[in-house]
């Protein structure tokens, strides 16, 4: 009798987690064969690649296909590959595709209750409200405090360089980007760039490091997601260490902005006004306008804000930085050309880095948004479907809950969008060139839902590499290698595994 037990349990767990199989073979949607449990998730979920990796791979498997089919276990998934199509899910439709569907339980773990996971209502209030933060007027306030960093930054380098040290510029970057973020969003000096053992930076590390518990409890949320409101991924401690940085802050400004222009005067501007109200994007009224609803302001709201100002700013600029300079290195010509232009701009500002100086470098923004091009910081975009959608170009209907995956980064090393992709040219990004399609170069993201923060944090990238530049030249040393890894746990965001050494040499 046991036995047939036993056989009819794993009949009904095959059934349970095979059931979806069919979902896109009945769309006629090409697609890999799914494993049971895993779906096509298999070598992400046990760490073998990034799902960026995943999805680059599949990118390049069908290049004849608008749409390829994917199973995030039993969850069935649409990898889109046509630009078109992938302009009317980020733009045209959004509300069709507004949830990015990243957040794990905002009940338990407050952190995640930030514009980046959040979805629906809750998103577009914090939207509308915090997007006049990041304003050109707000950047250029901001610009005295991100001069600072950068002047101890070239203190840091120069005493490195002196020594003949060979310099990890992944690290470098992170103390600088931290610096930045705590001037311009905690209103602190986290002491990061002179203190390898600041505790700020540290924080960091924390934030985006994975034990083994982490892993399994990852894994088995993506491919089980009905899981996510019963498993508690990180503790309290966390959420209580940046609550009391940003409560301190405010109660050292008397609850009241300070005119210093920084994130936390933001957020101070906001708790004064308690609620949020607006428009809907999920409920209507009966006569079908979107109804009116309303957002308290409470403080772990405001500190999930902060946390994620903290977050997004230390690994996506702290990677673009170092993937830029690691470039740059391997490319001494065009690292010749950027230093000139820059040497010409400051000569004009009296050698110091402004914001007028800095947003005249427009040879090394290039370089910057090429380097961006071949290695982003996010990978892929995601997006979930909100209601049931038909796309008019392929006569394919979705249900809510399907997961969008747009696999940026496999588009923006496809040479059918970027001739000879392999090559690191900074020129296809210059004012005069108009070839590239606007949906083949997203690392920023594209539409309602791109980064709030993209203008100051490629501002602060730019300066930080001006400051660098101004008086070192980039170099690869014997450790440097050609192609950097990819950490294979790496996910939303994309990290490189282990150190990016360079050595910095003071410039003639």
């Amino acid at each position: 009798m046991i036995p047939i037990i036993i056989a009819l349990l794993i009949l009904l767990f095959y059934y349970i987690f095979t059931r979806n199989y069919n979902y896109w073979k009945r769309r006629n949607v090409v697609h890999d064969t799914p494993l049971p449990i895993f779906g096509n998730h298999f070598q992400n979920a046990a760490g073998l690649k990034s799902l960026t990796n995943v999805l680059t791979e599949l990118y390049y498997k069908y290049p004849d296909e608008k749409i390829v089919g994917y199973f995030k276990g039993s969850q069935p998934a649409l990898v889109v590959r046509d630009l078109d199509i992938i302009r009317d899910i980020l733009n045209v439709d959004f509300t069709n595709f507004h949830a990015r569907g990243a957040a794990l339980n905002p009940e338990t773990e407050p952190l995640l209750k930030n514009l980046f996971h959040v979805d629906g209502d809750i998103w577009k209030l914090l939207r509308k409200r915090l997007t006049p933060a990041f304003t050109g007027t707000r950047l250029k306030n901001m610009f005295p405090l991100i001069s600072q960093c950068a002047e101890k930054l070239q203190a840091l380098i120069e005493d490195k360089a002196k020594r003949g040290e060979d310099c990890d510029v992944r690290n470098l970057m992170s103390r600088f980007t931290i610096e930045f973020i705590g001037a311009c969003g905690f209103g602190i000096d986290m002491d990061t760039i002179c203190n390898e053992n600041s505790a700020f930076l540290h924080l960091g590390k924390v934030v985006f490091q994975r034990t083994g518990k982490d892993v399994i409890l990852l894994g088995i949320m993506d491919l089980f997601p009905q899981t996510r409101k019963y498993i508690q991924l990180a503790d309290d401690t966390l959420y209580n260490l940046i609550a009391d940085i940003v409560l301190t802050a405010f109660k050292w400004r008397n609850y009241k902005p300070s005119g210093r222009n920084d994130f936390i005067d933001v957020l101070l501007h906001l708790s004064q006004e308690g609620k949020i109200t607006g428009e809907s994007i999920e409920k209507q009224n009966p006569d079908g306008t979107p109804a009116t609803i309303e957002l308290t302001l409470d403080d772990e709201l405001l500190v999930a804000q902060v946390f994620v100002f903290y977050a997004a700013g230390f690994e996506t600029s702290s990677f673009a930085t170092s993937v830029t300079l690691h470039k740059l290195a391997f490319h001494p010509q065009i690292q010749a050309r950027a230093q000139e232009e820059i040497d010409e701009i400051l000569e004009s500002y009296g050698g110091k880095l402004c914001f007028e100086a800095v947003s005249k470098m427009t040879y090394l923004e290039m370089v910057f948004k090429e380097s961006m091009r071949m290695f982003s910081s996010f990978g892929f975009l995601q997006r979930v479907c909100c209601q049931r959608y038909n796309f008019p170009s392929l006569g394919l209907t979705i249900d809510p809950g399907v997961i969008v995956f747009i696999p940026s980064q496999a588009i923006q090393i496809d040479g059918k969008y970027f001739e000879n992709p392999s090559e690191f040219r900074p020129e296809r990004f210059s004012p005069e060139s108009t070839y590239h399609h606007k949906y083949s170069y997203m690392p920023f993201g594209e539409g309602p839902r791109g980064c709030i923060g993209a203008r100051l944090g490629q501002m602060q990238s730019l300066a930080g590499l001006a400051a660098i530049l101004q008086k070192f030249t980039v170099e690869p040393c014997d450790k440097t290698p050609m192609e950097l890894p990819i950490n294979p746990w790496s996910n939303i965001v994309q990290a490189v595994k282990g150190e990016i050494p360079l050595k910095l040499k003071l410039r003639k």
